[in-house]
């Protein structure tokens, strides 16, 4: 397996029969490995649908050329072993969700003796329960139609997954769900492609992200599948709590216990480097409990929010 290689990609569209060209992507290079987990970030109409567009086969581009394995985005052998879950659902709604899940399995060839377990399972996985597999798709939620739509992307356990905004509509228990399963896709050794607008989602489940913007790839960040992409939590105390009251060799102490570090301190603040949401909590009740006064706490941007905000604006035409 070689992966996806996508050289010197451009796409254009024109608004009406006669109207003007629209520059969709223009010159995209980029190459994805077997196995990685692969985000596409950027502001609306960047060109984000277009490009996965593209690398599902679904648009022709004007010029370049992406290959995935070798083969065309649209060869037979690739489309066997794709998944895919795009931003606009739309599903058979007089079928149950029991009986949409059957029909592509069935679609995909798969053997007819475990189809009902497998549908089971599937259901099972995307935090659907028996009585919603039953239900017919037109009673679906918003978040409901998402669950069913992975379910389906990721039947037949394909090699290549793109999503488009998977977690859009999803209440926050999905989004921890989806994000459950697409980390264990990764490990599964599975190409994640991710196109969302949801930063903290994209941090946590991907290695690279690329930042696209009028249909460019501006810059390619490396952020570790979040697990070691650590956030910046900026706490300011009242008085004189910090730095005099609780010195730095006792801040620091403080930190460690709740797997926080202490990146710096000038009083009447300190920054401090934590994991997670979880880890914030924990350093937050530390240093309350060791009578700092804390009278704000503040997370900085991570390195995803800044790439919006340092982006030069578009000169006007």
């Amino acid at each position: 397996m070689t992966g996806i290689q996508i050289e010197g990609l451009s796409k254009t569209y024109r608004r009406g029969l006669l109207g003007e060209p629209v520059r969709a992507l223009a010159d995209v290079s980029v190459s994805i490995a077997p196995g990685e987990a692969f985000g596409s970030i950027g502001p609306n109409g960047a060109g984000k649908t277009t490009f996965l567009g593209c690398l599902l086969g679904f648009l022709r581009p004007d010029a370049g050329r992406i290959t995935i394995d070798g083969r065309a985005p649209d060869d037979i052998t690739i489309r066997a072993v794709t998944g895919y879950l795009p931003e606009r659902l739309v599903l058979d709604r007089w079928m149950s969700g029991y009986q949409f899940l059957a029909y592509h399995h069935a679609l995909a060839r798969l053997p007819a003796d475990g189809r009902e377990a497998e549908v089971e399972r599937a259901l099972e996985r995307v935090g659907l329960d028996p009585e919603a597999g039953r239900r017919t798709v037109r009673r679906y939620s918003r978040g409901m139609l998402q669950r069913l739509g992975l379910a389906q992307a990721l039947m037949g356990r394909p090699r290549y997954v793109f999503l488009d905004e998977p977690a859009s509509g999803v209440d926050p228990a999905g989004v921890v769900l989806f994000r459950r399963l697409l980390s264990e896709l990764a490990r599964d050794g599975v190409t994640v492609i991710l196109n969302s607008h949801q930063l903290a989602q994209v941090e946590r489940v991907c290695g690279r992200v690329a930042f696209v913007k009028a249909g460019r790839v501006e810059a390619i960040e490396t952020v570790a599948a979040g697990a070691g992409h650590a956030r910046v939590l900026r706490v300011r105390a009242a008085g004189d709590a910090l730095g005099t009251r609780v010195p730095r060799e006792q801040l620091a102490v403080l930190a460690s216990s709740a797997g926080a570090t202490l990146h710096d301190l000038a009083p009447p603040e300190a920054r401090f480097t934590v994991a997670d949401d979880d880890a914030a909590a924990r350093l937050l009740q530390a240093l309350i409990g060791a009578g700092v006064p804390v009278a704000e706490a503040t997370p900085e941007e991570s390195r995803l929010e800044r790439l919006f905000l340092d982006a030069p604006e578009e000169s006007a035409s």
